[in-house]
């Protein structure tokens, strides 16, 4: 028998809207169910995450999970919470976008659990030969004009004006539940909060076509506690394609989170328990500077989209940041990862030529790069014994050569702890 599924949800914050008869039905018996997905990127960024943890619970409460990639929907464009129609893509990107995407849900579900193994659906297989006709035959007749404008996605955008593409959106959408749950046995669909109206569109024409009964569960759209938008840095999108956000740089996304984001973000981004999540949080209000709850975050969801090596070059890459690293560590690093921990961080570029076999310390602090104001003040800090490279102290006869160069093309050069400068050769 399954386990409950909605309470599961409902302690981890996760529920916005639900459908009367919900909970009861998944009781009842293992049930299938889909969210899908809009491959209108060849990645899934941390904003997905919601949907991804929702279909994670449903399987392991013992349902069968089906995420759909909106191949066909891809190609028109969904206006909910949008305030301008978007570019629409081409079947070529779509197929590319897919495909990527996939690869990335198979991280979370299982798709090889029996009777609840997770399934990959696109729908441009069911839309591909519908011609038009048939679609307004078969489909539109069922949903009437009234209903669709009454949709608060609609109605946002009446005044600024929407296409017919995108009017007819939710009749896609809804027949998209609608074949699922003739061909799939889907009797749910979740999604985020925006998507409600889409969603009941698909139970609505469920009922009228087919006299059948189905369900809609949504999830509160995620924002920060300083009211910023979730998901997004000052570089732009945070996603989980790791050469489009490094294993680090998302590491640091959730290690920065703010205490009481913390609190929500490990109820519903991990797996941990109810007992887990209030253990750590009892620990982190003895030691808040030590950031449990921001660690314990950052390490379960790492690892879940990098895997466990990726994890401990995030974490080496961290502690170099903050001072608690060797020459070894550094070097340890790939290039990506280091300009990532140094990102913003003064940096001077001089050619092979003009490095030759090497240079002075006080000509890469000062003489060259600019990096202290002068050769006296250079002089002096190395007198002090504040001067580094590769974090190892060195001295006013150092001479930088290219076995000092990490991957023989850069150098970090450190004044203090809190002072870096990075020396790039090439």
């Amino acid at each position: 028998m399954p386990t409950n599924f909605i309470a599961e949800l409902q302690w981890r914050g996760m529920i916005h809207d639900i459908m009367p008869g919900t909970e009861e039905a998944l009781l009842k018996k293992s049930s299938s169910g889909y969210i899908g997905f809009d491959p209108t990127a060849d990645s899934l960024h941390v904003g997905h995450l919601v949907q991804i943890m929702t279909l994670v619970h449903f399987q392991r409460a013992g349902h069968k999970p089906f995420a759909l990639v909106g191949g066909a929907t891809g190609m028109v464009g969904d206006p909910s919470g949008k305030s301008q129609e978007r570019n629409l893509l081409g079947a070529e990107t779509l197929s590319h976008n897919v495909a990527c995407v996939k690869n990335q849900l198979e991280k979370f579900l299982d798709f090889s659990s029996g009777n609840t193994s997770a399934e990959m659906v696109n729908n441009y297989d069911w839309f591909k030969d519908f011609s038009f006709l048939d679609f307004i035959r078969d489909v539109g007749k069922h949903i009437t004009v009234n209903y669709m404008l009454s949709k608060d996605s609609v109605k946002k955008r009446l005044e600024t004006g929407m296409s017919f593409t995108e009017f007819s959106y939710q009749l896609v959408q809804g027949y998209d539940f609608y074949y699922l749950n003739k061909h799939k046995q889907c009797i749910i669909q979740l999604g985020g909060s925006d998507q409600w109206g889409n969603i009941v569109t698909g139970t609505e024409l469920i009922r009228r076509k087919a006299g059948g009964e189905a369900y809609a569960v949504t999830t509160p759209l995620i924002k920060k506690a300083d009211g910023t938008k979730f998901g997004k840095t000052e570089g732009g999108s945070v996603w989980l394609d790791p050469e489009k956000t490094s294993p680090y740089q998302f590491y640091q996304f959730w290690l920065n989170a703010s205490d009481a984001d913390a609190v929500n973000f490990i109820r519903i981004f991990t797996l941990k328990t109810k007992e887990e999540i209030e253990a750590l949080e009892a620990t982190h209000q003895e030691a808040p500077h030590l950031r449990v709850l921001q660690r314990a975050l950052a390490e379960d969801i790492t690892t879940r989209v990098h895997g466990v090596a990726a994890l401990h070059a995030a974490i080496a890459a961290s502690n170099i940041l903050f001072g608690k690293s060797t020459s070894e560590d550094l070097k340890q690093l790939n290039e990506r990862d280091f300009f990532s921990v140094f990102e913003g961080v003064p940096t001077y570029t001089m050619s092979g030529s003009e490095f030759g076999e090497g240079i002075s310390i006080v000509d890469a602090l000062a003489g060259k790069t600019g990096f202290l104001t002068s050769n006296s003040e250079a002089r002096r800090e190395l007198k002090a014994n504040a001067i580094s490279v590769n974090k190892e102290k060195v001295d006013e006869n150092f001479i930088l050569t290219t076995e000092h160069l990490i991957n023989k093309r850069y150098a970090l050069l450190g004044k203090g702890k809190k002072h870096n400068y990075v020396l790039v050769v090439g």
